[in-house]
């Protein structure tokens, strides 16, 4: 089967100096492709710089993680805007918000999310959303967006069934991770994810997190890698009651149409 990993932290420290062997291991696993995820000006930058390395293979996001809103200039929205319009450049994100950790006052988080959303529209890509702990804002946000422009994901999505349909309402698709491999903490995802249309899903490592705890054996190192992305998928074919390889290839295409990737 052929996939797509929509959310892998290439930049990450963890994985950057290992990319090549990586991408062999992923490319013998099916991953046909990948898009690296920019949380902040510089990793932004970062990951253009990973595209260019293999621009048929590597995409990636360009954007501001709620985490760095704090460290968000004036300047640099005007600097997204030109990294957005390099043709490796698929999504404005990872944006959103984070009230758990709120490493950034949650007035800035909203402030710099709502910037990010009318850079997607004025440039007419989607975008890459991070939520935790702020659902109900989120969508109070993107509400006034629905019927204009706007597309985008919810990346790794861990809500229930009613988090799930909010962001069916509003048109959004949803990534899915290893968290739906955890015994422990993915039971209200594998819940809700029985209730997802398929052409709604994609899937992610979001490596070098989220290790999928179902691999066996058991990796010795806890990094998670785009390699091991079919985990994933079995779990979710598992849960939806489809073949891995046709499940594999409606998210497959979700993801090339959602991104606007070439064949």
């Amino acid at each position: 089967m052929e996939l797509i990993d929509i959310g892998v932290n290439l930049t990450n420290s963890r994985l950057y100096h290992n990319r090549n062997k990586l991408k062999e291991q992923a490319i013998q696993a099916g991953i046909h492709h990948q898009i690296v995820t920019g949380t902040c000006l510089e990793s932004s930058i970062k990951a253009l710089q990973i595209c260019q390395e293999d621009p048929d293979y590597y995409s990636c996001t360009v954007g501001c993680h709620p985490h760095d809103a704090k460290d968000f200039r004036d300047t640099h929205l005007a600097q997204l805007k030109d990294l957005a319009n390099s043709k490796s450049a698929v999504a404005i994100g990872e944006c959103g918000l984070d009230f758990n950790r709120n490493y950034s006052p949650q007035d800035v988080q909203v402030e710099v999310f709502q910037q990010q959303i009318n850079l997607a529209c004025q440039s007419e890509m989607p975008l890459f959303m991070h939520q935790r702990d702020a659902h109900e804002t989120l969508v109070r946000i993107l509400k006034p967006f629905l019927g204009k422009y706007i597309n985008g994901v919810v990346h790794c999505f861990t809500g229930d069934k009613h988090e799930l349909k909010d962001y069916l309402d509003l048109g959004l698709y949803v990534g899915i991770t290893g968290w739906l491999c955890d015994e422990r903490r993915g039971q209200e995802l594998q819940e809700a994810l029985r209730y997802a249309p398929l052409d709604r899903i994609m899937f992610e490592t979001d490596a070098p997190y989220l290790l999928p705890r179902t691999i066996r054996p058991r990796p010795k190192s806890n990094a998670n890698v785009p390699a091991n992305l079919p985990w994933v998928v079995s779990k979710a074919a598992q849960i939806c009651n489809q073949s891995e390889t046709e499940l594999a290839s409606i998210c497959t295409e979700n993801s090339r149409r959602f991104f606007n990737l070439s064949q």
